[in-house]
């Protein structure tokens, strides 16, 4: 065998592997093969081991995981003529590999330019304020929209996340102005109500202790009462063991200090005058008594 025959036989062995391992292929449990014979589609092939007629079929791979398209920032106009900035994530997954590739030339591509224009449809139909405050909503939205534009493409939109909203420059002023007055606020409140909770406990320590003053002085005055009463007590139980008598003679003591005043008129009870003239007709009878006992 001459060298031009050999090195005729060994392109045409190279040849030959390099079509078998063209048409061998292994695909994995995440990825599915396209399969097209002469132009025509005949079916998804995998995972595993795809076989693949040399020099008539073709395949296409497909990636079944879910993925992210981070769209750029896009400036959308609100409904109030308010530009802001908008960075968007689009997590996307291919459910119908067959769709994915006949549908649309690129899924990918597609599903970006279609979230860029429907967020500026959602962010157009909204107020400034709207779209600072309401992402949830504005995330929900898209992703329904979304979701049902790419269906007929064998995509599932599964989710959609604002990453950042950036207003115009004097509203980002304006806004950190409100927050340093919203902070300002909140510290004029708490203040607020510690004073008020001092006061509060200012307030009620007077009236515990005046409320303790006032039961002192109580209790003070009560037993005050209670020796005044005991006083009188003794003086009646006193009062009660001396005579009438003697008790007569001390106001004739009395009365007769009385008369050594300069007065030419002496006011006294009728109890007395009564007392008096008992005393008298008493001391009268008495002597009589004496005298008829001296007689006899």
């Amino acid at each position: 065998m001459d060298i031009f025959t050999l090195i005729t036989v060994v392109l045409a062995l190279v040849f030959v592997a390099s079509i078998v391992a063209r048409s061998i292929r292994i695909v994995p449990e995440y990825e599915r093969l396209i399969v097209f014979r002469l132009g025509r589609m005949v079916g998804v092939r995998g995972p595993g081991l795809v076989v693949l007629v040399p020099l008539i079929d073709s395949a296409v791979k497909v990636d079944l995981r879910e993925f992210v398209i981070d769209i750029p920032p896009q400036t959308c106009i609100t409904k109030d003529n308010a530009p802001v900035d908008i960075d968007l994530l689009v997590y996307i997954k291919v459910f119908d590999p067959a769709l994915a590739i006949t549908s649309v030339s690129n899924y990918i591509t597609a599903s970006t330019g279609i979230a860029m224009t429907t967020l500026r449809a959602v962010v157009g139909d909204l107020l400034l304020d709207d779209v600072l405050a309401k992402r949830e909503y504005i995330n929900s939205t898209l992703r329904a929209k979304l979701d049902e534009i790419t269906d007929r493409w064998g995509i599932k939109v599964t989710s959609v996340e604002i990453k950042e909203i950036k207003p115009p420059r004097d509203v980002q002023e304006a806004m950190i102005k409100q927050m340093a007055a919203e902070r300002n606020r909140r510290a004029m409140i708490l203040e607020a109500d510690g004073k008020k909770q001092a006061a509060i406990l200012e307030a009620e320590g007077y009236r515990e202790s005046q409320i303790k003053k006032a039961e002192g002085d109580k209790q003070a005055a009560v037993l005050r009462a209670e020796g005044i009463s005991r006083s009188l007590e003794l003086v009646n139980e006193s009062a009660s063991r001396v005579a009438a008598n003697t008790l007569f003679l001390q106001y004739l003591e009395a009365i007769s200090k009385i008369a050594e005043s300069p007065s030419t008129k002496i006011i006294l009870p009728m109890e007395l005058v009564t007392g008096l003239t008992t005393l008298v007709r008493t001391v009268g009878l008495g002597e009589r008594r004496e005298s008829e006992k001296s007689a006899e």
